[in-house]
């Protein structure tokens, strides 16, 4: 094929890359007298006629999602075409080698480097997500290393243009297995934050010479990604806690490609970044349960506790804790009696709590209702992985059930979570948790129709500093604001010690609370707490929670 012309105009010069879709080849433009980049979809000689069509229109749609990108560190994009009844598309040519080879030849790329080629890849991402525009296929492969220092990222191949879905298949996964979001194999919706996941999955492999999650077969792969954690990268000086941050498993808690962006920034220049360490697991012994050092912190033992910056918090303490162990703060009238209110009902719903358990708490089994009344049979297993990722269109277990709550929300459960209302309204304010199990695992949701502060994170931020000297052993996971349903919230996530002389279930547990504020000003927070040993699947049900909720308004 070598000196063929294509469409009359591109000579094909020599083959300079291959992959499963299509070769690249070197070509010289006859008409602008230019050398250009070729991209041949070989994979359109293997399929049939009604496939063949589709593949013309996904590569239609990858010029069209690289044209829309304005960026000099994303490829350019000159034509696409049809020649030999196969789509090929014409664009930029790059004199240099892929990350991916660069990786091949030297076993590694040093950190500072690293951080580099990062920090533009993130930038080429900003500029699409901007634009509307998802990558899904971040990989060593599709970063090209210019000669004269440039990082570009290129291939939108499998890339999706916000609004278009007519050309993936329903259900249907694209992209490299070992650099897939944990969130796209489950089956959910990619977003920005996927292809940050694989950013941090594609800067662990240029520090480490190897990919964090490859394993022998395609499915241990994947199961890999969903199930285990990538390790502390051992060679990655610096970047380490960014890449730590950017493979978090729930695309919720990773940092925001701002975020991302100072984090690596900072790497780039040699410096440990700071904001990063937020996202970082601090060593636990087996007595202790799993903590995250804030920027700020010393330690889990740190006397000076982390000024919280952002993020949001549950309206009231968790459960197990009783009204005597936490006085109310100093405050406005208003809120004093609401933290009094809560702490009581709360005390009220432990105190019951041992004699309703109820079925094994992680039930994924379905059910068209959730009563006050105790279920008559007990809970179907625990989902696999592989059960888990059939999701509705809401992006959440295909056997849970929507649950239309009387305050005018609703989201998806469990079968067997059994509905309580939480001490009486105050002041506009009304409580109701959900549980399977009296209260041992629970989902509390929260609704202020006359909330006190302007943001919820304002108001999480208040509440944390009054229960973080009253919980035994609180440690802060992380409190940061973020966008939920298209609003300024706060995520909060935290640990403590839950005593034996204040709960029926002692031990180490873990919460976690989003907050916002709806547009008709109403403040939701919807938060979760489980013992700290079942908090993997707690915080997986949790993401589940906020894929399904919905409001009236």
């Amino acid at each position: 094929m070598q000196g063929q012309l294509v469409s009359g105009r591109y000579r094909l010069t020599e083959a300079i890359g291959s992959g499963g879709m299509g070769r690249v080849w070197r070509a010289h433009d006859e008409v602008l007298h230019r050398a250009v980049a070729i991209k041949e979809l070989t994979a359109a000689l293997y399929v049939s006629e009604s496939d063949q069509d589709r593949l013309l229109a996904r590569t239609r749609a990858e010029a069209r999602a690289a044209a829309r990108i304005n960026h000099s560190a994303v490829v350019t994009v000159h034509d696409v075409l049809e020649h030999d009844g196969r789509p090929w598309i014409v664009m930029e040519l790059i004199e240099g080698r892929s990350l991916a080879d660069a990786v091949k030849d030297q076993g590694r790329v040093e950190p500072a480097e690293a951080a580099r080629i990062g920090l533009w890849v993130l930038r080429a991402l900003r500029a699409a997500h901007t634009a509307g525009v998802l990558h899904r296929d971040i990989k060593p492969g599709n970063v090209l290393l210019a000669e004269d220092g440039r990082v570009l990222l290129t291939d939108f191949g499998i890339a999706q243009i916000e609004g278009d879905t007519t050309i993936t298949r329903t259900g249907e996964v694209v992209g490299s297995v070992d650099y897939l979001a944990p969130e796209r194999i489950r089956g959910h919706d990619p977003g920005p934050a996927s292809d940050l996941w694989a950013l941090g999955a594609t800067l662990f492999t240029a520090v480490e010479g190897r990919s964090p999650f490859r394993r022998t077969s395609p499915l241990s792969t994947m199961q890999a990604v969903v199930e285990e954690e990538a390790g502390e990268p051992q060679q990655a000086g610096p970047l380490g806690p960014v890449i730590t941050a950017l493979l978090r498993k729930d695309p919720v808690t990773r940092p925001d490609a701002a975020e991302a962006e100072q984090m690596l920034a900072e790497a780039a220049e040699g410096r440990r970044p700071s904001e990063a360490q937020a996202y970082v697991p601090t060593q636990h012994n087996r007595y202790e349960p799993e903590v995250h050092i804030a920027p700020g912190q010393g330690g889990v033992h740190s006397a000076t506790p982390y000024p919280p910056t952002t993020g949001p918090t549950a309206f009231g303490p968790p459960v197990g804790q009783p009204a005597a162990a936490v006085p109310p703060a100093p405050a406005p009238k208003r809120r004093r009696l609401r933290s009094v209110a809560l702490v009581v009902a709360l005390a009220a719903v432990i105190g019951g709590g041992t004699a309703v358990v109820l079925q094994k708490w992680g039930s994924g089994g379905g059910g068209s209702s959730v009563s006050s009344a105790p279920p008559s049979t007990p809970a179907a297993p625990k989902e696999s992985a592989t059960e888990q990722a059939e999701v509705d269109v809401s992006g959440v277990p295909s056997s849970w059930k929507k649950v239309d709550d009387p305050l005018g929300f609703s989201m998806y459960l469990p079968e067997g979570w059994q509905r309580k209302v939480v001490g009486e309204e105050v002041e506009g304010l009304q409580q109701v948790d959900y549980s399977p199990d009296g209260g041992e695992h629970f989902v509390r949701v929260s609704v202020d129709t006359s909330p006190d502060f302007a943001t919820a994170h304002d108001h999480f931020v208040d509440l944390e500093q009054q229960v973080k000297d009253r919980l035994i052993g609180y440690r802060l996971g992380y409190l940061k604001e973020n966008l939920y349903r298209d609003r300024a919230g706060s995520l909060w996530e935290y640990t403590w010690d839950a005593q034996p002389k204040d709960t029926p279930f002692p031990g180490p547990r873990r919460a976690i609370d989003q907050g916002y504020i709806d547009r008709d000003g109403t403040e939701y927070a919807i938060y979760m707490s489980s013992p700290q040993k079942d908090w993997a699947e707690a915080r997986e049900q949790f993401s589940a929670v906020l894929r399904g909720w919905r409001t009236g308004s």
